[in-house]
């Protein structure tokens, strides 16, 4: 099945439904008008010589005309390629990367855009969201004119998304995700959220992320339901719009879902028909999945994936759990993919055993232009993911950490999650990061920053103390830091690379 086909398939069903939600401009499009959206902005993108396989970069905040100019993209099979704006110094390297016909982008993005371009040969279009300007033509008059779209080619195997990896083990990479397996695992994230046509999905975070496409975006459209998308997130406008919108499925990552959590304790409740969080970009804290749990009383589900999936390899269930000790699983792997843990000579390892979580069943078809890296990715037709976990006797998945994390500290291999999982359950701290910096001595430092909750006074020196019992390691090395925040990814991750260089920096 392909992607826009499941907007297709709801405005064949129930036109009238809403569809779409632009939270900031309170805008809605019902599946009637998402389908004529998405028809003119093929139209549009076909009068500028777009054709099937070609990319279309999309360089802009949240909105509506985002939305259009994927499923549009889609509807002529073209590529939809998508940059945060948040990486505008870095634009020029993502459009040699995958070397668009068209850029479109909006307003305030034009310095960045026209330097990018200035470096990148062969862009024929650039397409301004907000109207003409010098060198870009106008979406809105393009999309005025109502050009017929070109005839569907209707290729499942074709693909649809370029998905950027974060780039924490090198430059990014595009991960190719086709019509299919992405919509088969998306219709498999709708039916273990049991997702049905009366939930309202709403997605704060950037939808450039492959998050949103696969959490946000495909498994409400699959069943029909209402999906929101939102540029400005604080935590009490967030609240407003989830209270407002009715919404019950809120898709984020563990930053914004603790300010959800922090401003519902403000207001003595959660948004009134919210009946679940889905996490996403990162390890959820077991102490933010207890927190929803006894103060909201909603289940906090967590996903786990990568760019490369269109889709998750593992999610949580829509439950509480009342077992403190289960709550750092991430939850059994869906049915779309088959899930082992195996050893540093694939060989796999017995239940229980942490090694590397490879997976085959669904994921991308390769990386952009890269074929030796998607070769050494997913050789014998397993995707390596470059992740530590186990799965036990029930089939839940738990996520240990990043290979490329593991902390050689003397003769200890530390697992920065047990680290900062053991610092968040102490009073008064919201989270933790864990770094290893070169040590001539131990061969890696172990550094640990901490953030405070609001009102909260912390003292790093009594921290460590205070979480010797609660792991297996020689804590003595470690430096404990608090901060006033942490600096993260445009993905809702914590930026651990940045962290690091601040710290070389500083040394020299």
């Amino acid at each position: 099945m392909l992607m826009h086909q499941l907007l297709l398939q709801g405005a064949e069903r129930t036109p009238n439904r809403p569809a779409w939600t632009w939270v900031d401009r309170r805008r809605t499009f019902s599946y009637a008008e998402a389908v004529d959206a998405m028809e003119c902005m093929a139209g549009a993108l076909g009068e500028l010589g777009v054709v099937k396989g070609d990319r279309v970069t999309i360089f802009a905040h949240n909105g509506m005309d985002y939305l259009a100019a994927m499923f549009g993209a889609w509807r002529i099979g073209a590529i939809a390629a998508l940059v945060n704006v948040k990486f505008a110094n870095e634009l020029a390297y993502y459009l040699a990367d995958h070397s668009p016909k068209v850029v479109i982008y909006t307003h305030d993005m034009v310095q960045a855009v026209t330097q990018a371009v200035a470096a990148v040969p062969g862009i024929r279009h650039l397409v301004c969201m907000d109207g003409e300007q010098p060198g870009a033509q106008s979406l809105p008059e393009l999309m005025k004119g109502r050009l017929p779209a070109p005839p569907d080619p209707w290729d499942e195997r074709a693909i649809a998304h370029l998905s950027y990896t974060s780039g924490t083990t090198g430059k990014p990479k595009g991960a190719c995700l086709a019509h299919e397996p992405t919509v088969t695992a998306a219709r498999c994230i709708a039916e273990r959220l049991r997702v049905g046509r009366d939930d309202v999905s709403f997605g704060p975070t950037a939808l450039s992320s492959s998050y949103q496409l696969v959490a946000n975006l495909l498994p409400p459209l699959a069943q029909g339901a209402h999906l929101h998308v939102m540029r400005f997130w604080d935590p009490a406008a967030g609240w407003e719009a989830l209270e407002q919108s009715g919404a019950t499925l809120l898709i984020a990552n563990p930053t914004l879902l603790e300010d959800l959590l922090d401003e519902s304790a403000r207001r003595g409740r959660a948004p009134q028909r919210l009946r679940l969080g889905l996490s996403g970009g990162g390890p959820v804290p077991p102490t933010l999945k207890s927190g929803w749990r006894d103060a909201l009383r909603l289940p906090l589900v967590e996903s786990f994936g990568q760019s490369e999936l269109g889709g998750f390899m593992a999610m949580g269930l829509p439950e509480l759990e009342p077992d403190n000790k289960r709550l750092l699983r991430v939850g059994p792997a869906l049915p779309d993919k088959e899930v082992r843990i195996v050893d540093a000579q694939d060989r796999p390892v017995p239940t229980g055993t942490v090694g590397e979580i490879v997976l085959r069943g669904g994921f991308m078809a390769g990386y952009w232009e890269r074929a030796e890296k998607t070769a050494e990715s997913t050789r014998g037709g397993w995707l390596r993911t470059g992740d530590l976990g186990l799965i036990d006797e029930e089939g839940f998945v738990t996520m240990r950490g990043r290979r490329a994390e593991l902390i050689k500290v003397g003769d200890q291999a530390w697992f920065p999650r047990d680290v900062e999982e053991a610092l968040c359950r102490q009073a008064g701290v919201r989270q933790a990061a864990v770094i290893g910096i070169a040590d001539e001595v131990l061969g890696a430092r172990p550094l640990a920053f901490v953030t405070a909750r609001e009102g909260a006074q912390i003292d790093p020196s009594q921290l460590k103390d205070a979480i010797r019992d609660e792991v297996d390691l020689a804590l003595d090395p470690l430096t404990i830091e608090l901060l006033t925040e942490l600096p993260m990814t445009p993905t809702g991750k914590i930026a651990k690379a940045e962290l690091a260089s601040r710290q070389t920096s500083s040394s020299r």
